[in-house]
């Protein structure tokens, strides 16, 4: 390796020979060892801060990309983590996997995504056969639907895995938000406005979140004694939150309604509308998700909020626990918040 000569910028001289940066041209511009160097990129913490900033420094001007092969063969891992999701454009799973990548990116990973196109054993067992092939640390399942359990009960001995969004009896960690006692927070809040009873428009049956908030909707009704009215079934999507609220508003029976998600909420909110059903002076309605657009619903929708961002960091410090080799919690749940707007009122 040839010395700079005076003025020539290291970055220049690269560009003129069409070449990469390699470790030795980091370590020449900050003046330490190609060692130093991978400790800065490998074991950060074992390197002076100011040391660590003059190489970081280095590494930014030359554009330096650390070969990842390499990497492995140095500290065993790749820094990259794998994510198995299915490919959905729900809020809630959308949302859980940006809070995955977010958590990554803040600890210096990369994300690698399997896609699946169904959430079956066969898929899950596809989609992490993918993601080992690329030499991940790890990988993150996030399919929170029951027929995913049984990919999750036949994974490879050994290798890190942990589940976001699955049910009390999976063999792997899981970091998920608390949807029973979300369901629970919502009904208790339309009980304490004085109605009666509260009516559930749930999501599809084979959904995970969708039994846990089916199981806290019930539960807070059997804890007060209550009629526990037979749920109505939605799909997830605003369609079906409008046809069955158009059956629902030809009767005057209901005065509160729990929905399993903002969407359906927005439907059912425009078929009661339609109907000449005021909300919240007839009929009150609380969702689940506090999607972005749920302030903007006429009228503002009482909801529930998901953490997505913690439970991507709970997930991600459980894998990291895996890969460590320590066992630590089976399940980390992050608690929902009841964010209380205009569409919840007194009963009439």
């Amino acid at each position: 390796m040839t010395t700079l000569q005076p003025g020539e910028s290291p970055a220049a001289r690269l560009s003129e020979r069409h070449r990469a940066a390699v470790m030795e041209d980091v370590a020449e511009l900050a003046g330490v060892s190609a060692m130093t160097v991978s400790r800065v990129l490998n074991t950060p913490q074992k390197v002076r801060p100011e040391t660590r900033a003059r190489v970081l420094a280095a590494v930014r001007e030359l554009d330096y990309r650390p070969n990842s092969a390499a990497r492995v063969l140095v500290t065993g891992r790749s820094g990259v983590l794998g994510v198995v999701s299915f490919d959905t454009t729900l809020y809630g799973p959308a949302s859980t996997l940006y809070g995955i990548e977010q958590a990554a990116r803040e600890n210096d990973y990369l994300v690698s995504i399997a896609s699946l196109p169904a959430l079956n054993r066969r898929s899950i067992e596809e989609g992490v056969d993918r993601l080992r092939s690329q030499s991940v640390d790890g990988i993150i399942i996030v399919a929170p639907h029951e027929s995913a359990a049984e990919g999750l009960r036949h994974l490879p001995p050994g290798l890190p895995v942990v589940d976001v969004g699955g049910g009390d009896d999976l063999p792997v960690p899981v970091a998920a938000v608390d949807q029973q006692a979300g369901a629970a927070r919502a009904t208790r809040h339309l009980l304490s406005l004085g109605h009666r009873t509260v009516w559930h428009l749930s999501g599809p049956p084979n959904w995970i979140d969708s039994s846990g908030r089916v199981a806290g909707w019930r539960s807070a009704l059997e804890a007060e004694g209550r009629e526990v009215p037979e749920p109505l079934v939605g799909d997830w999507s605003a369609h079906s939150g409008y046809e069955i609220g158009k059956r629902l508003a030809r009767g005057r029976e209901i005065t509160a309604m729990f929905v399993a998600n903002d969407h359906m909420a927005m439907g059912l909110l425009r078929a009661l509308r339609e109907s000449g059903r005021r909300v919240p002076e007839d009929v009150s309605v609380v969702g689940f998700d506090d999607v972005p657009e749920s302030a903007y619903f006429w009228p503002p929708l009482t909801t529930v909020r998901q953490n997505f961002g913690e439970v991507g960091r709970r997930a991600f410090q459980l894998l990291l626990d895996r890969i460590g080799g320590t066992e630590g919690d089976a399940r980390r749940l992050v608690e929902p918040e009841l964010v209380v707007r205009e569409s919840t009122g007194m009963s009439p």
